[in-house]
């Protein structure tokens, strides 16, 4: 599972309590996890997360349904927010499972992708994974209101039985945080600091 999937592998923001002097500069996507532990940095209004699914037995297992959990709403914290980048296209908008944490009872809504011009159909249910075809999982997070503790449960039945897999941050919710009008900064390598 990857909870820090950053939009064309470049673009995503943090909110953290430290100042721009005492935050160093923003990693390379493969090591946001690291450096947002360090920070104890949260994702600023979306989070993207991925999970790849595939049976462990001869036979397919079905993945029936995907539930949203929310834990907790807090009222986001009047930190500061970093840009990762100053701006970075693609010409891919993977389809995803889109989950509006501020709703009252969020839903897992599958949502059709883009690439460069041709549709990508949305993902849909019930989906069929075996050892041999494996299944990306992919939902973007979004909050404009809260600071939300989240998960999800993915029920799948099989050969040996049926289940709920939970989706969260090794044992802990998720969290993904709205930033509102909180002060924002990008890098400037040319200067080597944060600025606005």
């Amino acid at each position: 599972m990857r909870s820090h999937v950053w939009t064309a592998g470049c673009d995503h923001a943090y909110l953290s309590e430290r100042g721009p002097g005492s935050v160093p500069p923003p990693p390379v996507e493969a090591d946001a996890p690291a450096w947002a532990s360090k920070l104890r940095a949260v994702h600023a209004g979306t989070q993207i997360v991925e999970v790849t699914l595939h049976g462990t037995g001869p036979g397919a297992v079905v993945l029936e349904d995907l539930e949203v959990r929310v834990a907790g709403r807090r009222t986001p914290p009047a930190w500061n927010v970093y840009q990762m980048s100053q701006g970075c296209g693609g010409a891919l908008t993977p389809a995803v499972f889109a989950v509006n944490l501020d709703a009252p009872r969020p839903l897992a809504r599958p949502v059709a992708g883009n690439d460069a011009g041709s549709t990508l159909p949305a993902p849909a249910f019930p989906m069929r994974v075996s050892a041999a075809e494996p299944a990306v999982l992919r939902v973007e997070a979004v909050t404009t209101g809260c600071d939300c503790d989240w998960s999800l449960d993915l029920q799948w039945s099989g050969p040996s039985g049926s289940g709920t897999l939970r989706i969260d941050d090794d044992g802990r919710p998720l969290r993904t945080s709205a930033a509102p009008g909180r002060p924002v900064y990008g890098y400037a390598p040319e200067q080597g600091r944060w600025g606005r």
